[in-house]
């Protein structure tokens, strides 16, 4: 009998002490639905003790009954957690991989790894039983007393541990989850128990330290079954909900529109699957964790398509400077194997050493970007052409293509139409010294490819950029209002300059453009009515009559200069208060800094200023704006082709006079509203103000030719104070 209760210990059933479930099914009592045979490992764990004594055994007496059965409970923990360690550590599913139609279930790695510190326990648990056996054997003392000693501890840690295996099966924890449900356990009160479920932590914690060496050290990202918070998209997918998002402004034939592998990888290949994130972990580190990943994967596998490894290329093969040295990545796998080594997961060391490795990642791909990829000279170009910093060069096109933008563009050939002036003045302001130029191209996007009318096309080009970016609608000129630039990228500037930040660029180019053929069709427009101006006095010379200045236009002339006055400080404040200012300070800060996630935001931080104080996120100055520009647009075609002293002439004049008065008296008291001037968004705004409203010229001006021209409107000014 005791070698009975020996083998019952360690989950061997037999005459002595029977497990019930298999004598029922042996009997033909139960079907065994509920139930698993012993040599079933895919079998699930039973909740309820199934060890019983043998009915035949008579001359047990109720306490030494009761005793056993306490004792054979232990054995019956014992299989059903070495069970549930066969059935986890199982690798028999890796062959059936071969098999194209065999259906295989992947067991989870993070269960072996539990699995394994379950074994461990067992092994403590054979290794008690062993020992009790020889000291039975070796001298005969009362057996159940010995055996209940010796087991004592397992009392408290095998229920436990089989109500723990118990909930991960029936939950099916996995990966994070299972991290999750591990790091609560392991508080609890039993010293004994506490240190076992550490134990489990400890073995689940190595396949996550595995993981994230993979995908720190290598860019590699060692996930068969989904389990690490790390994840990535469909590649397939992805690309082709960027491409069905795609503007036609970016699908070119240099294939801009289609993104390669890198720039999915970078943007969208990856993220952080919150339901796998373990509560310990914040999200901040997570996200530190995914940047060095990709970051690795930029460094140790540079496109061969940019322009930067194209020179250390041969064969095909990449072999410029090493972008991530050795000992670096050396460095980062120290790292992480100290944190692998200790014993106890330590939140405040896991996070330091993410940081270090953050940075280590960070400071070697900015010197990628900054230094081998010329981000200064290209952020150069952009403010040179994007944000219209070559004004010589935009006067000069402009002038070019005027009287081709007098008409409607033609949606078949509005782009090529385009070229020839652009070209031109690219030859008179250009020199060959600008190696960036050639990556500038001028677009019509929508146009060449919608049949739409031109003024449902300019809805339709605005509405488009729109969409891309968080920018208000800015004001509208014409159907040519969609003219834009596409600047061809190398990776890794991809890295930077996405879809989203490109959009922005071409919202303010769009902008400045419309405020630059506005001034410039002002300008045009006075240079023609002076020479129309100079003829007819000339005349009234030869016939000895004297100048009416009534006659010759002075009103049209002074609402000209009133609204050249707001065009060209509303530009100069644009170019020198905020995009220089705003160009100095990104200057400064990309060389001072090393860290690439500094470099990022810095950027964002700088269109963000763009955009933001140049009003274009606010729609009632745009709106505003919008209205201003096309009664300038009016004004021009009244001083070119219509004559001025006819009474529709000077009603339309007029209206037009009153309308602008009452729009710029608008614009100025929103601009000069404390919510804006008093607050940190525009810091130069004041500064525009106080030009705008020289010696009270503006403010004046606006308020008083409301009263003259339309006295019955009073009320209505009294309203815009």
């Amino acid at each position: 009998m005791l070698h009975e209760l020996l083998l019952a210990l360690v989950g061997c059933t037999g005459d002595v002490f029977i497990d019930a479930d298999e004598e029922d099914r042996r009997l033909g009592f139960k079907d065994g639905s509920r139930h698993y045979a012993q040599d079933d490992p895919d079998g699930a764990s039973s909740d309820e003790c199934t060890f019983r004594i043998a009915p035949d055994l008579q001359f047990l007496r109720p306490s030494e009954r009761e005793i056993l059965e306490r004792l054979l409970r232990l054995g019956f923990y014992y299989r059903e957690l070495d069970r549930f360690a066969l059935k986890s550590r199982n690798l028999s599913w890796i062959g059936a991989l071969q098999d194209s139609k065999a259906v295989v279930q992947q067991h989870s790695v993070y269960q072996r790894a539990v699995a394994n510190g379950v074994t461990e326990v067992l092994a403590k648990y054979r290794s008690a039983v062993l020992t009790l056996e020889k000291n039975i054997l070796a001298d005969p003392l009362p057996v159940l007393a010995i055996v209940t000693q010796c087991l004592k501890q397992f009392d408290l840690l095998l229920p436990p541990l089989h109500a723990l295996v118990r909930e991960v099966e029936s939950k099916k924890l996995r990966g994070g989850k299972l991290l999750n449900f591990l790091h609560e356990r392991s508080h609890c009160g039993i010293p004994e128990l506490q240190t076992w479920i550490q134990r489990l932590l400890w073995q689940a914690h190595q396949v996550m330290y595995r993981q994230l060496s993979g995908w720190m050290v290598y860019g590699l990202l060692q996930d068969q079954n989904q389990e690490f918070f790390i994840s990535r998209y469909s590649y397939e997918q992805t690309k082709a909900d960027i491409d069905a998002s795609e503007p036609p402004a970016n699908k070119s034939k240099s294939g801009r529109g289609t993104e390669d592998a890198n720039m999915i990888d970078w943007h969208t290949g990856y993220c952080v699957r919150l339901d796998m994130l373990p509560d310990y972990i914040q999200l901040p580190v997570a996200e530190s964790i995914l940047f060095v990943g990709k970051a690795v994967r930029v460094l140790r596998n540079p496109s061969a398509s940019s322009s930067f490894t194209k020179q250390y290329s041969f064969s095909g093969a990449y072999e410029g400077p090493e972008l991530l040295p050795k000992e670096e990545a050396e460095k980062i796998g120290s790292l992480l194997r100290e944190l692998q080594e200790r014993p106890l997961f330590h939140k405040l060391s896991f996070e330091r050493s993410i940081d270090s490795i953050r940075t280590i990642a960070a400071t070697h791909l900015w010197k990628l970007v900054v230094v081998h990829a010329d981000l200064v000279g290209h952020l150069k170009a952009f403010k040179d052409y994007f944000l219209l910093a070559k004004g010589d060069f935009f006067q000069c096109f402009l002038e070019e293509s005027r009287s081709l933008m007098k008409l409607p563009p033609r949606p078949s050939t509005a782009e090529a139409d385009l070229k020839a002036p652009f070209q031109q003045a690219a030859v008179k302001t250009i020199g060959d010294e600008d190696k960036y130029f050639s990556r500038v191209t001028l677009r019509m996007p929508l146009l060449a490819n919608s049949g739409l009318p031109p003024s449902q096309v300019e809805v339709k080009q605005r509405s488009s950029i729109d969409a891309l970016s968080d920018v208000a609608v800015g004001p509208s000129y014409d159907g040519w209002d969609g003219i834009a630039l596409e600047y061809s990228i190398d990776w890794p500037l991809q890295l930077l300059f996405n879809r989203e930040v490109l959009a922005k660029y071409s919202k303010v180019f769009q902008y400045l453009l419309r405020l630059k053929r506005i001034q410039l069709e002002l300008e045009k427009s006075w240079a023609k009515a002076m020479q129309r101006d100079r003829r007819e006095s000339r005349g009234r010379q030869k016939n000895h009559k004297k100048d009416d200045p009534k006659v010759s236009g002075m009103p049209t002339w002074r609402l000209r200069q009133h609204m050249a006055y707001l065009i060209t400080n509303l530009q100069f404040y644009i170019q020198v208060d905020v995009i220089e200012s705003q160009w100095n300070l990104l200057q400064e800060r990309v060389q001072a800094s090393k860290d690439f996630t500094e470099l990022a935001r810095f950027h964002q931080e700088y269109l963000s200023a763009l955009i933001s104080q140049s009003f274009l996120d606010i729609g009632s100055v745009s709106r505003i704006l919008d209205s201003i520009i096309k009664l300038c647009l009016q004004l021009c075609r009244i001083m070119e082709h219509q004559d001025a002293t006819s009474s529709s002439t000077a009603a339309e004049l007029d209206q037009i006079t009153e309308e602008f008065n009452k729009k710029s008296n608008s614009l100025y008291t929103i601009l000069r509203s404390s919510k804006l001037a008093g607050s940190q968004r525009a810091p130069f705004l004041r500064q525009f103000l106080l030009r705008l409203n020289y010696n009270s010229f503006f403010e004046s001006t606006a308020r008083g030719a409301l009263n003259v021209i339309r006295p019955r409107l009073p009320s209505a000014t009294t309203t815009l104070h």
